[in-house]
């Protein structure tokens, strides 16, 4: 059977989670429809799901249209969980965008339908809420024209707008009703198509033109947008039919090389891992060994696969599908699947989205508690990759990267429901990176009085372009001494670029190893081993942040902020009011755009004013003020440089970091 994995995206409550039980219902998955308010939708399974009627984990349901089998993803929308949105690209074959006919185009609509279009992901739009007073057609359109994709295509009609009896009416796909330019918009990818155009050629009938349509559809260069009410039904069959005429579908090779994708990780009640595998190739039997990510490798115990509307244990998962499989303990978020004795393959772990630029420490409610609410937190990291945890070791402490203030109501909730957890949080602050200056060197040599480790160590860094990473590189022999030696020393250099001289972490730089040495293991006759005359691997992972931190301090470090692009929408006559207050917190406007008899401004903001700004908004513009906010970039820190207290044995003092390390000062 052909299959169809399909992702449900929009700005939060723009309705998505609404559509996917219509759909469901509409395809016989469900008898009676779910209600968001209620708490009562298939997908939204979390206890604080139901509570908040917001979707927080993205969850899988199967139904079929015709003969092909639709995995559909229903994913967050709130900005805080775009972690969960993050993961979930990486499988789809198309996706649908929820846009609010009332609300048009948001601030998260905008931000998901870049990424869409830059991965270049065919979508169709579905223009939600057609009965609610306010809902707009025109409108709508344009703005999704303007704000979201210039080749998006309208597949109907709407009639009775803003009342219960709205309507939707496609056009007809036999007849000549179409949309109109739709000849000039095809014909902008299609040469001849243009070529028919320009001459007003007969052969260019309508059949012809849907055609193209659902040829360009389907490679993401035209985006059909629906009308529609997800309460009513109104539109969804439309819809429902375009998905499998409009979407790419196919059948995978169930008989090619085992290749997968983990997009999902849950634990059972049991702590056994769960992996959500889309398959692209192949066939993944129960008991079968698979190998994951770089190292890893396991036996398949289990395997579930979707079926109109829920998982059911199988026999096997095959190509184009999206399973459960259940055995593999090391498996972690975006490891590529494949069978034993195929070449191993990589999923690549490209980050789609802005990082987290918001930090916090997390406290147990009970200081005995702490060991175990770390084991909690790692588990939770290790479901959500951009979700990072930081520990230091020194203070006893937890930090946590987030997106936003919701994720701690989230991860208060969870702690406490799954793990029995009470917890606390201290105020958020700003996560900034540092960027080196220039070049700079430092080596250390084994033997000299002022190095008490047995091991020589050099080492090179030079800046790197922005969102390049960490490279590492040799400037000795690779055989100069043992590999277990060499990889200690990359490790540790990678490990300790966490945190600069500012105590943030050094996302992009060149690192080269310029000098190496050390004392081969004594081997004479009848000998035992004695680590004071021979190197070990702990003498080069002690040395190397020493080294590493000269180095720095040559180069010299910048303090990076992250910034925030605004788009502020306001009263004209609040301007006067507002301008000061960006000022004050930082933002740099752009000159101001009239509209109407409103003023829009955009520019940037730090990511640390983001919050305040938001909650004075209202004040300042009587509530009609509109703002949207997105990362944008890093800019080097304007003022006081801040700094992040250090969580290792802080190598920028030597002679507390050797006490600290080997218990006393050499050359002291």
């Amino acid at each position: 059977m052909k299959t169809l994995n399909l992702g449900i995206l929009a700005h939060v409550d723009a309705g998505k989670t609404s559509l996917t039980e219509r759909l469901l219902h509409a395809a016989g998955v469900i008898d009676e429809l779910g209600s968001v308010d209620d708490g009562s939708t298939l997908t939204d399974s979390l206890a604080l799901e139901r509570q908040r009627g917001i979707t927080i984990k993205s969850a899988v349901v199967a139904f079929t249209v015709g003969d092909v089998t639709v995995n559909l993803i229903d994913t967050p929308g709130h900005p805080d969980f775009i972690a969960e949105v993050e993961r979930v690209l990486s499988v789809l074959d198309g996706a649908v965008l929820v846009v609010s006919a009332v609300e048009g185009v948001q601030a998260q609509t905008r931000v998901l339908m870049r990424t869409l279009l830059r991965l270049r992901i065919p979508v169709l739009l579905f223009v939600n809420k057609i009965d609610r007073a306010g809902a707009q057609y025109g409108p709508v359109l344009r703005r999704i024209a303007e704000k979201l994709t210039p080749a998006a295509v309208p597949m109907g009609r709407v009639s009775e707008l803003g009342t219960r009896a709205a309507e939707f009416t496609p056009y007809d796909r036999r007849g000549t009703d179409c949309a109109p330019n739709l000849a000039e918009l095809l014909a902008e990818h299609d040469d001849e198509l243009l070529a028919a155009y320009v001459e007003d050629e007969p052969s260019l009938t309508h059949e012809r033109l849907r055609g193209a349509l659902r040829a360009q559809s389907r490679r993401g260069l035209v985006h059909p947008v629906f009308f529609g009410s997800a309460a009513t039904g109104a539109g969804v069959e439309a819809l429902t039919a375009g998905l499998t005429e409009l979407l790419p579908v196919g059948e995978g090779d169930p008989e090619g090389p085992v290749h997968g994708t983990v997009f999902k990780i849950e634990r059972t009640a049991a702590g056994r891992k769960t992996a959500y595998v889309r398959m692209f190739s192949g066939t993944v039997r129960v008991r079968d060994k698979l190998l994951h990510g770089t190292e890893g490798e396991g036996k398949v115990t289990g395997v579930d696969v979707f079926e109109q509307g829920s998982d059911a244990p199988a026999a096997c998962v095959t190509a184009g599908r999206i399973g459960k499989l259940r055995g593999l303990a090391g498996v972690r978020v975006g490891d590529a699947v494949c069978s034993e004795g195929a070449a191993r393959r990589v999923a690549p772990r490209q980050q789609h989205f802005a990082p987290p630029t918001l930090e916090t420490v997390v406290t147990p409610g009970r200081p005995e508690e702490r060991g175990a609410l770390h084991t909690a937190l790692t588990r939770l990291a290790e479901q959500d990759p951009l979700i990072g945890l930081r520990q230091d070791e020194l203070r006893g402490e937890l930090h946590m990267s987030l997106y936003g203030e919701v994720q701690k109501e989230v991860v208060q909730a969870t702690l406490a429901d799954e793990f029995g957890l009470d917890v606390g949080f201290r105020e958020s602050t700003t996560i900034c990176v540092e960027r080196l200056d220039g070049p700079g060197s430092a080596v250390e040599i084994m033997n000299k009085e002022t190095n008490p480790f047995l091991a020589t160590v050099g080492l090179r860094v030079e800046p790197a372009p922005e969102g390049s990473g960490v490279s590492y590189g040799l400037d000795v022999e690779l055989g100069s001494m043992p590999y277990a030696f060499m990889r200690a020393v990359e490790d540790t250099v990678r490990g300790t670029l966490r945190e600069g001289l500012q105590g943030w972490e050094i996302p992009d730089c060149k690192v080269t190893m310029t000098h190496s040495g050390y004392a081969p293991r004594q081997s004479h006759a009848h000998a035992i081993f004695d680590k004071s005359m021979s190197s070990t691997g702990a003498d080069f992972r002690q040395l190397t942040p020493l080294v590493l931190m000269e180095a720095l301090k040559r180069a010299g470090t910048t303090v990076h902020e992250p910034m925030h692009h605004f788009r502020l929408e306001i009263p004209a006559e609040t301007f006067g009011v507002v301008l000061p207050v960006l000022s004050r917190m930082r933002a740099v406007p752009q000159a101001p755009v009239t509209k109407g008899d409103a003023y829009v401004l955009e520019g940037e903001i730090p990511a640390a004013r983001v919050h305040g700004l938001e909650q004075q908004l209202p004040t300042l513009t009587g509530g009609e003020g509109v703002l949207e906010c997105a990362f944008a970039r890093y800019r080097p820190v304007v003022g006081e440089v801040p700094s992040r207290p250090r969580t290792d044995h802080d190598p920028l003092n030597r002679k507390e970091y050797l006490l600290r390390v080997v218990r006393r000062v050499a050359g002291a």
